[in-house]
């Protein structure tokens, strides 16, 4: 008896929907591949930016991308392509922009070739040369070759030797520019080490570069805003040394911590996104020098070892400029959240006094009103009582009263009477 296999859990599964992000978020995985770069081969790598970031012009880039494609005979990218790589005539060119960068990479064997192309990328670069090196792969079969290579070219405190990828290979670069300014970098290969794999080693050197000139541009901002820095620092101290002052004026003294938080803002707005960049080219950096897998060459000092004499010092600068500015803000913001506190209890206590002021100065309008009130009612009175005086003029021949009497009987109602109006008025006010 046979029996049936039970279909497979996908087949029976409802299909799915992709997201719409989803090819790209893969495709991205594989967008940039390394160079394959045979043994005896010349390269020469360039980043450019242009000298403010908000000047980058990316349409001009494209446009000089393009006339390099075009005049090797090759199709163009697609528009909004952010990196290619293909043959112009003898050479091959890598071609990828960044957010904040463009980078050519270009190899062949021979160095001429290279370095016509190089002259002409320069000579029509949209923006400024930030790094750039130059490269010789050359195979070697012992440690002598290497030792020989670099005797009768690279020397000084600054040179840099390692073997790389399990000694698979030795890189070598003392970081000084040539005359033509670009860094000088040697790759020795072993015999077996395939082209893939040395375009890896070149790439990483390429990045390692590129990234450590962009990172060392935290450090210029950093030392620029030095002085800056320091008058903030004083002008701050200063204003929050005189809030305890018994006689300080606080209103002025919270304008001046005003004006000095919204300058540290400004500072901050100015070197935030680069002291942000720097951080993260600093990271990019130091992994892909352990991507290398690094091992010591003769006692020569490592790309690492380098790095962290020259590269880390400049890093931690940095980040102490970064910090310190961050904690000038807070203190700033602080300071003034204390001192409008006192501003505002000052305020209040003025806003007492003058409802005690008032409340005072109503009591005594209403003492005053009713001591007019009482006068009002007898000068209305002497002036009622002298006209009823004269509408009883007649009766007094009837009643044989006097004008002395028929006045004494007639105030006190004329009193009461305008006393009662005048209560009325005052109360149908109220």
């Amino acid at each position: 008896m046979t029996e049936t296999p039970p279909a497979s859990a996908s087949a029976d599964a409802p299909r799915a929907v992709d997201h719409p992000l989803r090819a790209a978020t893969v495709d991205e995985l594989h967008a940039r591949p390394f160079p394959a770069i045979p043994p005896g081969s010349f390269a020469w790598f360039v980043a450019l930016r242009p000298l403010r970031r908000s000047d980058r012009d990316h349409a001009a880039e494209r446009a000089q991308l393009d006339g390099l494609i075009r005049g090797g005979c090759q199709s163009p990218p697609a528009e909004g392509a952010t990196h290619w790589s293909g043959r112009l005539g003898p050479l091959t060119l890598k071609w990828e922009s960044h957010t904040e960068v463009v980078t050519y990479l270009i190899w062949g064997a021979e160095e001429r070739d290279v370095s016509d192309l190089a002259a002409r990328i320069l000579a029509e670069a949209v923006g400024a040369r930030i790094a750039s090196a130059r490269f010789r792969v050359t195979e070697v079969t012992d440690d002598q070759q290497v030792r020989d290579a670099l005797a009768a070219g690279q020397s000084g405190d600054s040179l840099a030797v390692a073997r790389v990828i399990d000694d698979q290979a030795v890189i070598a670069g003392d970081f000084h520019p040539d005359p033509g300014g670009d860094m000088r970098f040697s790759v020795f290969i072993r015999p077996g080490t395939g082209p893939g794999r040395t375009g890896r080693i070149l790439q990483r050197l390429c990045e390692i570069e590129a990234y450590r000139a962009m990172a060392m541009l935290g450090l210029i901002r950093a030392r620029e805003m030095g002085p800056d820095l320091a008058q903030a620092e004083a002008r701050l101290s200063s204003q929050i040394a005189g809030i305890g002052l018994p006689d300080s004026d606080a209103q002025a003294t919270l304008q001046a911590l005003l004006d000095s938080a919204a300058t540290l803002e400004q500072l901050h707005a100015r070197a935030s996104f680069r002291f942000s960049a720097t951080q993260a080219y600093e990271r990019i950096v130091n992994a892909r020098i352990q991507v290398l897998r690094e091992a010591r060459f003769e006692g020569r000092q490592t790309f690492g070892e380098f790095m962290m004499r020259r590269f880390d010092p400049a890093m931690r600068t940095v980040e102490a400029t970064d910090r310190r500015l961050a904690q000038l803000t807070e203190r700033a913001g602080r300071a003034g959240e204390l001192l409008r506190t006192r501003v505002e209890v000052e305020l209040s206590r003025q806003n007492r006094e003058l409802l005690l002021s008032m409340d005072r100065r109503s009591d005594e309008a209403l003492r005053l009103q009713h001591t007019v009130e009482g006068l009002s009612v007898v000068a209305i009175s002497y002036y009622a009582t002298s006209l009823a005086l004269y509408v009883a003029a007649p009766l007094e021949s009837y009643t044989g009263l006097g004008k002395t009497t028929l006045a004494a009987l007639l105030t006190p109602v004329v009193v009461l009477l305008t006393w009662l109006a005048l209560r009325r008025i005052r109360n149908s006010l109220h």
